[in-house]
């Protein structure tokens, strides 16, 4: 069973295990992401996030389909799950179909709360920063939103440490709605975020809600072959393939996975168990974003907040990944 941990400076309680859905609706059909849903359920997550543009690397024509997805397992069961969705990413062909202007985000909301079949959200997200239009004008959109019970509480995704300060700096000039949330990609393959990210979010006490933990399933250690990555995961699927393998398909994360992999096999951790223990024990950590294109593929993650790490192990999985503290914080 998912502890329950604070949500940032809200009075919000959530699992520290967050539901992520982005496969629904490619990797996994409706019934398969019903499965997940009940499976996520049932090992105690009372927290889903999606997103406008899901499911990953599709067309603008079937962007959407994961919420629709979400939507109709939710009918009757609304109040079981804290639920979160996000607007920015690009979700038409016209200039003003995406991004942060008070247009999108007020046109954005209505849409998706209509796919969700539902009348607010917990938590609205941007899923990326844009900076050409003014923080300003992305706050008051915010507030809006919010003011109106459209969402409760929002925040972002994909910003960077100094854009997140600024907003928050904005917010409290303006006397509007402040973010409470910050959703960056964090795993032992990517710790960039360590070094300024993570000791602001714990400054400002804003909620940090780690997407990729397993570094695109890459920390499983079922890919074992640089050339081949086989067929229907994060590094095949769609038009986010590419940026999967840009990510992480390299000789030095496969060279280090394959030390993490017999690590896991001398502490008796399954390695999804480990990766995902591994990135709730971190300071200042709040939750981890777990997902499945199979509900099969759960237990192991599910299991993750009853793992103790012991200070021994954690100090060999920071001496052996300690060099994604640095690098090239954009891939």
């Amino acid at each position: 069973m998912s502890k329950l941990t604070r949500l940032g400076n809200t009075g919000l309680q959530v699992s520290r295990l967050c539901l992520g859905t982005m496969t629904f609706g490619t990797q996994a059909d409706e019934k398969e992401s019903f499965a997940i849903m009940d499976a996520a359920c049932e090992g105690g997550v009372n927290f889903f996030d999606t997103a406008d543009v899901y499911p990953l690397g599709v067309d603008h024509a079937l962007k959407g389909e994961t919420e629709r997805i979400v939507g109709k397992w939710l009918q009757g069961k609304r109040e079981q799950v804290v639920l979160a969705t996000k607007c920015a990413g690009v979700m038409g062909p016209l200039p003003w179909q995406g991004g942060t202007s008070r247009k999108h985000i007020l046109h954005a909301i209505d849409a998706s709360l209509k796919r969700l079949g539902t009348d607010y959200v917990d938590l609205y997200q941007l899923h990326r920063d844009d900076e050409s239009t003014p923080l300003d004008e992305t706050l008051e959109a915010l507030d809006t939103v919010v003011k109106s019970g459209r969402a409760r509480y929002v925040g972002v995704s994909n910003w960077s440490a100094w854009r997140v300060a600024r907003m928050l700096g904005r917010a409290e000039a303006l006397r509007v709605t402040r973010p409470a949330t910050v959703q960056p990609r964090y795993n032992l393959l990517f710790r960039q975020f360590e070094r300024d990210l993570f000791p602001m979010c714990q400054a400002e006490n804003l909620a940090t809600l780690c997407y990729n933990p397993l570094a695109g399933g890459l920390l499983t250690g079922k890919h074992r072959d640089l050339a081949a990555p086989g067929a229907d995961n994060r590094f095949t699927v769609g038009n986010a393939a590419a940026m999967y393998k840009d990510r992480y398909w390299h000789e030095r994360e496969f060279e280090v996975v394959q030390q993490f992999v017999a690590l896991a096999k001398d502490a008796g951790i399954p390695p999804v168990q480990l990766a995902v223990a591994w990135v709730l024990a971190q300071p200042g950590i709040t939750c981890a974003i777990i997902g499945a294109s199979r509900a099969a593929q759960l237990p192991d993650s599910l299991a993750a907040p009853g793992v103790k790490l012991d200070a021994a192990l954690l100090a060999r999985l920071d001496e052996m990944t300690r060099e994604f503290r640095f690098g090239d914080a954009v891939r």
